[in-house]
């Protein structure tokens, strides 16, 4: 069990300490209000880098794209640095994996001004869209997310299971229609008919390699039908769990320790349970 400690005796900033809550927690007015507009500036600072992406619209409103790119990429600066200055160990978040996509996120547009950078390496702006993923703290979302989460673990176990069962499937069916059909068909080798049952079990058929004898195609037949059947069993795995599991309560809320930055507390936590830190 962690130690607990209270607080350092230096008091910290009523002003980072604001800004902390509004940034970091969504249990307020101001962190929800603040949750929402982040969510909407990533998704459309991502649909102005889709935008850009093609060639007519970046020919009649290249300019536009421009402007408000960098009028995003400030107001992502600023959030940066304000998270920075909110937190007990700055560099701690730096180099933490939300931290290092804001900062891939936000590069691009500042590399552009010190060197000619390709539109490949722009399109790294992208990443922008995992930041959602740290607005879905609000506390509407954590909850089912928690359900969902705790559903994947339970069944990960039967999953796995399933996936080497599926394994196996189809190298067996894709050895056995490398020697019923031959290289004329498309099947050359054992991996290529691999291939094939993959994209066959799985019901895309890119069409690219396909059976031409009639013991092929009735293999190809039972193999779609089998497909249907197959995309069923996850999903009833998870969903069994998910049902389980939901009808437990979950009272977890949006606190996040200053120190450590954790979070899932329970709902009556006065210490962190990773720390110790008094939140």
């Amino acid at each position: 069990m962690p130690k607990i400690h209270t607080p350092r005796p230096v008091a910290r900033d009523n002003w980072r300490k604001e800004i902390h809550d509004i940034i970091f927690e969504a249990d307020t007015p101001m962190g929800k209000a603040f949750d929402v507009i982040l969510m909407w500036a990533i998704l459309l600072s991502v649909i102005v880098v889709m935008l850009e992406s093609v060639a007519s619209y970046n020919e009649k409103y290249g300019h536009i794209f421009k402007v408000i790119e960098w009028v995003f990429t400030i107001l992502f600066t600023i959030e940066f640095v304000a998270r920075m200055v909110s937190v007990q160990k700055p560099m701690k978040y730096v180099f933490s994996f939300f931290g290092v996509v804001d900062i891939i996120s936000i590069l691009p547009s500042y590399l552009m001004l010190l060197m000619t950078v390709g539109s490949s390496f722009q399109i790294v702006r992208i990443l922008r869209l995992l930041r959602v993923f740290r607005v879905l703290k609000l506390i509407g979302f954590i909850k089912e997310a928690v359900v969902l989460r705790n559903a994947i673990i339970a069944s990960r176990q039967k999953l796995i299971i399933f996936m080497l069962a599926v394994v196996m499937l189809v190298i067996m069916l894709g050895t056995v229609m490398y020697i019923i059909e031959d290289q004329s068909s498309g099947f050359t080798s054992i991996p290529r008919s691999i291939y094939w049952a993959i994209v066959t079990l799985t019901t895309v058929g890119y069409g690219d390699i396909a059976p031409r004898t009639a013991l092929g195609q009735s293999l190809a037949s039972i193999i779609m039908i089998l497909g249907y059947a197959i995309i069923a069993v996850p999903t009833g795995i998870v969903t069994s769990e998910a049902l389980s599991k939901s009808d437990k309560p979950t009272a977890i809320n949006t606190q996040r320790c200053e120190e450590c930055g954790h979070r899932g507390h329970d709902d009556d936590a006065v210490f962190c349970k990773h720390c110790g830190y008094k939140l």
